[in-house]
């Protein structure tokens, strides 16, 4: 138990403490009534994305070599570990348009020299073509893309491959046009003529 004088100190600290603050809390309820509006910010949550570059297609994503944003989970658990992706960094960046560049210098090239060999077919003049002769002009049998590679095989020493190769339908002697399609933007036109023996 406390001794006498112990509680008599307790008890003056404690009506001191309260008339201390019975000042102020009467000043603060004198206050005028301003209801100050309080402001909330609400933080969106943030997006987690990642900038990649596949390695390879991937179904209702993208083609290999694209840049593209992916959710960082989507990544981690998944592009990833299937190796199908990695993280774009600047050296990564630097690597690819050093690589973009030279494929486009290899596209160039070989337009070019897809260019060259169709001007080169188009100056040689009509390649001569021979099949047995029938009735009138009319051949035995027809020409085939087969017989234009073996022709132009044998006269310029280049091999064509005979699926490029789009000829009409020759049934009799005269001249014809063939089309090699050289290039997706190049197609040379080759005369061809047909005579028999």
């Amino acid at each position: 138990m406390a001794s006498p004088s112990t509680a008599a100190t307790l008890s003056w600290s404690s009506s001191s403490w309260l008339h201390s603050f019975s000042g102020p809390i009467n000043e603060i309820s004198k206050l005028p009534d301003k209801r100050m509006p309080m402001v909330v910010f609400a933080q969106k949550k943030a997006k987690k994305t990642r900038k990649i570059i596949l390695k390879e297609d991937v179904a209702d994503l993208g083609k290999k070599g694209q840049l593209i944003d992916v959710k960082a989970g989507y990544y981690r658990n998944f592009l990833l570990p299937m190796g199908k992706a990695q993280i774009v960094t600047p050296i990564l960046l630097k690597e690819m348009k050093i690589e973009e560049e030279r494929i486009e210098a290899e596209k160039k090239r070989v337009k070019e020299e897809a260019q060259q060999l169709a001007l080169m077919f188009e100056t040689v003049g009509a390649f001569k073509v021979k099949r047995k002769g029938g009735k009138g002009k009319l051949i035995f049998g027809s020409v085939t893309a087969q017989d234009i590679v073996d022709i132009i095989k044998a006269q310029l020493q280049r091999d064509v491959d005979k699926r490029i190769v789009s000829l009409p339908e020759i049934r009799e002697t005269g001249e014809y046009i063939a089309e090699l399609k050289l290039h997706p933007e190049v197609t040379a036109r080759v005369r061809l003529n047909v005579s028999a023996n």
